[in-house]
């Protein structure tokens, strides 16, 4: 190496080394300070000195280049480091970080992707709760696939109990609502002859029988509703006399998630510009879900029916079997809001009936306009574990690229940026027309009316997106 024009400074001491090393970058000299043979304790020491340290007011963190062989970029890898526990603000602080070595690098726009370190909750991890607080921060988030665990999963992953599942935790803190519609394309015919358009799910995603409390009888007894006020009055109600073993369940929600549930609802058919319908079973639970029933025509009558009258859409409400009824008669192009569990199937349903879980968009609506992007399939487990043993899957990815496009297009919608809306319109575009032109995975392939498609494994099919999409940027 030719060192001509370089100056070399001899400090024999280790210490004085490193505060003589780190003064020089932090009077502008020199542009890095390397560690070599340095203890790590030193190093860190010098870092730190409050007078010629290199600290700025930031949390401190590292990150990791990598050149792998075949991969025609450079990986940037930071993690929590010397922050055990960080807050959610050290945390961006820490991506900021990274993205200004990727800066010092020449990347002027880097790809960020933040990962979890384990995919279930954990109390001393709280990244679920982290991630729902960002979410109501900066308005748009997309949720990628979690585990929810159960015995084999605790088993697996050694942990000490079934946490609660992600998706519940995240749902609870936002408060809001989950809008589930199917993606339509040529060749994938629904099961129902006469629906030509979408049919968008509303699913409430608080409490029912997802916060339940449960309870094995063991024999004959009595079991009874009782509510204890805060003044210490008792109102009860009789559940059943027991002749012998059974099993007990109680339910709750709250008014206030049920008005919030309304809310996005009627705002998101406003957005959408498509009819609402409401359904439950008042007839037979004339208190818990003739409760949603008022609220939500108490809500609209108040706020809402001037503006949906406005803008030439309807909202009505019927019992959840003539709903059913309804739907299948119908064409689709509306929003069918259903309570928690009646959102969960009735979303099953028609998606399977559209064609494939996979081919479903999935957005959680909060009512001061927040949204939460995600694939309504979840981890497709099964197809995991494969791809874990080595082995190749067909798994079909259109979900998931559409959660990401749905939150780049808000994002660019509340940001300004028509060119980001553009992009998540053409990666869109790029995935129905890759499909429609016959490439597809093992499980379109199976239902398609497409005569001979290309059956695709997982990662040829994205990259039959990406042929797709670049040449439609080309245009």
């Amino acid at each position: 190496m030719d060192l001509t024009g370089y100056e070399i400074i001899n400090e024999p001491d280790d210490i004085e080394a490193s505060l003589k090393a780190v003064k020089l970058v932090h009077d502008h000299k020199a542009d890095m300070y390397m560690k070599g043979l340095l203890s790590t304790k030193d190093f860190l020491k010098s870092v730190l000195n409050k007078e010629v340290g290199l600290r700025n007011g930031k949390p401190l963190s590292h990150v990791c280049v990598f050149e792998i062989p075949g991969i025609d970029r450079l990986l940037y890898l930071t993690d929590v480091a010397f922050m055990t526990y960080p807050s959610l603000e050290e945390k961006k602080s820490i991506i900021e970080n990274s993205v200004e070595v990727a800066h010092a690098c020449g990347i002027p726009c880097p790809k960020v992707a933040p990962l979890a370190a384990v995919e279930v909750v954990n109390p001393k991890m709280p990244v679920t709760v982290d991630a729902a607080e960002a979410t109501k921060k900066y308005g748009v988030a997309v949720k990628c696939a979690t585990i929810t665990p159960n015995k084999a999963r605790m088993e697996e992953y050694t942990l000490k109990k079934m946490y609660k599942s992600p998706n519940g935790t995240i749902r609870a803190i936002l408060d809001g609502t989950v809008f589930r519609a199917p993606i339509v394309v040529k060749g994938i015919e629904p099961c129902v002859k006469n629906w030509k358009k979408p049919i968008t799910i509303a699913r409430h995603a608080y409490g029912d029988v997802y916060k339940a409390s449960e309870m094995k009888v063991p024999g004959a007894g009595k079991a009874e509703l009782v509510f204890t006020a805060e003044d210490g009055t008792q109102t009860k109600e009789l559940i059943h006399e027991f002749k012998g073993a059974g099993v007990l369940q109680g339910m709750h929600n709250l008014n206030g998630s049920i008005e919030s549930f309304a809310r996005s609802c009627f705002n998101f058919a406003l957005e959408t510009k498509q009819d609402l319908w409401f359904a439950t079973k008042d007839t037979i639970s004339k208190k818990y879900d003739h409760t949603f029933k008022d609220i939500f025509q108490e809500v609209y009558d108040n706020d809402y029916k001037a503006k949906f009258e406005e803008a030439g859409i309807t909202y009505f409400y019927t019992l959840i079997d003539d709903a059913v009824a309804r739907v299948i008669r119908s064409e689709g192009g509306y929003i069918w809001a259903c309570k928690n569990y009646d959102g969960d199937v009735m979303s099953d349903m028609v998606s399977s009936a559209f064609g494939s879980l996979a081919m479903m968009t999935s957005v959680l609506v909060t009512p001061d306009g927040k949204y939460e992007y995600e694939a309504a399939h979840g981890t497709v487990q099964r197809h995991y574990y494969k791809h874990l043993k080595g082995e190749e899957t067909s798994t079909n990815s259109v979900a998931t690229i559409f959660a990401w496009t749905g939150a780049l297009r808000k994002r660019g919608e509340l940001d300004g940026s028509h060119e980001l809306e553009e992009f998540a319109d053409k990666l869109e575009n790029a995935c129905v027309k890759t499909i429609e032109d016959g490439k597809m995975t093992k499980d379109l392939a199976l239902i398609t009316t497409i005569p001979n498609p290309v059956v695709l494994n997982s990662e040829d099919f994205i990259k039959a997106i990406r042929s797709t999409l670049e040449g439609m940027l080309l245009l």
